[in-house]
């Protein structure tokens, strides 16, 4: 039992172990901490706000059943992360989510030439039109973007977690920039 739960220098990696061994308040301070950056994680992946809300719950569900696996070798963050995404993709593979295998390859630059549409000067956009314009993607297109462009993951590694090749990411995700930037300059 943690002495004092409202301690905030209590580490992530305390309170996992603690959360292992039954503490229910140490899991509500896990909870407390991560809660918003779970769900965020989950809105970027599915685009919708209640389908979001119930996966996070999952993931929750899911973390306290696994909480004890946590070693510490890395951040609590990266392993929740981790798990969390794990999570969402399981969740797209149930629902039967297709993604289009293709054998263009053709790779664009970063998010910045996605929304300098070709021009000389730059155009800006806010986060809320590329937010929306994120959620309008078809879910394998959205999929590969996030975890490329946003997560930082690399093709290979898309690949090994989308169970497709390596070529097919790299397509998913030009298609999205492609699609991205239509969308953009519809609203700008």
């Amino acid at each position: 039992m943690i002495a004092n739960p409202s301690n905030t220098a209590t580490s992530d990696y305390e309170l996992a172990q603690a959360s292992s061994r039954g503490d229910m308040s140490a899991f509500e301070q896990i909870y407390e901490r991560h809660h918003r950056r779970v769900y965020s994680l989950c809105l970027r992946m599915v685009a919708n706000a209640t389908e979001a809300e119930d996966l996070t719950q999952e993931v929750y569900i899911q973390l306290f059943r696994k909480i004890g696996s946590f070693r510490g070798e890395s951040a609590f963050t990266t392993w929740l992360h981790r798990l969390t995404v794990n999570h969402v993709l399981m969740h797209f593979r149930k629902k039967g989510v297709k993604f289009e295998k293709t054998t263009e390859e053709g790779e664009i630059g970063e998010i910045q030439d996605l929304i300098q549409g070709g021009t000389e000067r730059p155009r800006y956009v806010d986060r809320l039109a590329l937010d929306k314009a994120i959620a309008e993607l078809p879910p394998g297109y959205r999929t590969v973007f996030i975890l490329h462009d946003i997560e930082g993951f690399e093709h290979e590694e898309i690949g090994n977690i989308l169970g497709v090749s390596t070529g097919t990411s790299k397509s998913q995700l030009h298609k999205a920039r492609m699609r991205l930037r239509d969308l953009l300059n519809k609203k700008i």
